[in-house]
């Protein structure tokens, strides 16, 4: 399989919730299990069914994660060498030329990407057209309006 790019942040915060599942929420699950069975009958033990359903979904979970940390490229930008490029890990201001509307984002892997926190995923169309520019380069962007003009004007490595 092949390695999927991971910021340190990102990997993390699989970490924290992967510990998360297995020493609070897995055993919580268990003893509501355990409790349900209690009760008597399985079969018509709606409390059983629902944590065995949650069960399932947290095991789910735990397997997912596991796989994404086995499979991750932990890159640190703090540590890259990039020659003043955009990278993996970067921080980028960036100018819409048209309206000079200013944007700033963290070009992530597709697991660490939200947009309402400035952080675009590495597959994303502006974060391709970025990879590899220099500040004051300008880069079109295939956007669904159109293509879209933006000006590098900062990149950090934090």
């Amino acid at each position: 399989m092949n390695k999927v790019p991971l910021t340190v942040r990102g990997a993390e915060k699989l970490r924290a919730e992967l510990e998360e599942l297995k020493s609070v929420v897995r055993p919580r699950i268990i003893e509501a299990i355990a409790t349900a069975r209690a009760h008597g009958d399985l079969k018509e033990n709606a409390e059983y069914h629902a944590a065995k359903e949650q069960q399932s979904f947290a095991e789910g979970r735990i397997g997912e994660i596991e796989s994404k940390l086995s499979n991750a490229q932990i890159i640190d930008v703090t540590k890259v060498d990039a020659n003043g490029r955009v990278v993996f890990g970067a921080t980028v201001e960036i100018e819409d030329v048209e309206s000079e509307k200013r944007s700033i984002y963290q070009i992530v892997g597709e697991d660490e990407a939200s947009i309402k926190d400035g952080r675009i995923s590495i597959g994303s169309p502006i974060a391709r057209a970025l990879i590899g520019k220099e500040v004051e380069d300008v880069v079109t962007v295939k956007a669904p309006g159109g293509d879209v003009d933006y000006e590098i004007i900062s990149i950090q490595y934090i």
